[in-house]
């Protein structure tokens, strides 16, 4: 398959005008593609095998946005196959982001997050830093990267300022419930009144795989079976906005995303939500 991905990066460079860095992407997600396919020829490939090849990735843990990179990548090598009449047949052709479905990160349901909020043992000073930080992603959806950004002037009453991707600012409100734990956090166990608003216990600002960490030990403390991330709570936060009615912009202004379609997404989530309660509820004939 190396001939057709050359070809196709080839034209891609030429005609298209890609720069070297999508090439290299686009290039890598192939190769790999082709890697799992071994000696089959492009023109046996079938829709059912690219799905499983999906399923093994994210089986990987491999990142939501890599996936959705990749299955661009790969519907448009093969509409370009088709274009020239290397393959007779698109097996890409009804794998509208469809299968989206299936590569969207798991994403918790309310009682799950109950769970998980109540976990941590608010009586010590880590455990009440934690139920503070696992509020605050929930209440705002931070990017974790974000939450350890934090300062301890950055949250106020009724809304918390965040610096996201290319250091954008933007202000967003935040719940009750998480300014409730910031501050029990702040008042019994913070001497410092100003600085990083999150420390480890050497007094350091948290660390992004510190608080990967401690997310999935509450996990797991809270009977939580599911492959969950800080990101996870991020992506609750705006599956659960969305399926109480909230707009789709509003939900785009509060995660940060410069671009509408990355939060679309999060409407398949919703879907599939409703797809899985209508089969497992609907009193079938």
């Amino acid at each position: 398959m190396e001939s057709e991905i050359l070809n196709f990066l080839t034209y891609l460079g030429s005609e298209k005008g890609l720069s070297p860095k999508t090439l290299e992407a686009y290039g890598r997600d192939l190769r790999f593609f082709a890697h799992f396919l071994g000696e089959m020829k492009v023109g046996d490939v079938t829709s059912e095998k690219i799905i499983f090849y999906f399923q093994s990735l994210k089986e990987k843990g491999i990142a939501s946005s890599s996936l959705c990179r990749a299955l661009v990548a790969v519907k448009v090598f093969f509409r370009f196959l088709k274009r020239e009449r290397i393959s007779n047949d698109n097996p890409t052709l009804f794998l509208e982001s469809p299968k989206m479905w299936q590569l969207i990160p798991e994403v918790l349901t309310v009682s799950e997050v109950t769970r998980l909020l109540e976990a941590p043992d608010r009586e010590s000073a880590e455990g009440a830093r934690d139920r503070a930080i696992l509020q605050v992603i929930y209440a705002s959806g931070l990017r974790v990267s974000e939450l350890c950004g934090l300062s301890i002037g950055d949250v106020s009453d009724h809304q918390i300022r965040v610096r996201g991707k290319g250091r954008k600012e933007r202000v967003i409100p935040i719940a009750a419930s998480a300014v409730q734990a910031v501050d029990d956090y702040l008042a019994r166990f913070r001497k410092e009144g100003e600085g990083a608003l999150f420390l480890s216990r050497g007094g350091r600002p948290m660390s992004r795989i510190t608080v990967w960490e401690r997310v999935k030990f509450y996990a797991k403390k809270a009977g939580i079976t599911k492959k969950i991330s800080p990101h996870t709570l991020r992506h609750s936060f705006a599956t659960h906005l969305l399926e109480n009615g909230a707009d789709l912009r509003v939900i785009q202004e509060m995660l940060g995303h410069s671009h509408i379609a990355t939060t679309d997404r999060y409407t398949h989530v919703s879907r599939k939500h409703l797809h899985e309660a209508f089969a497992k509820f609907h009193p079938k004939p």
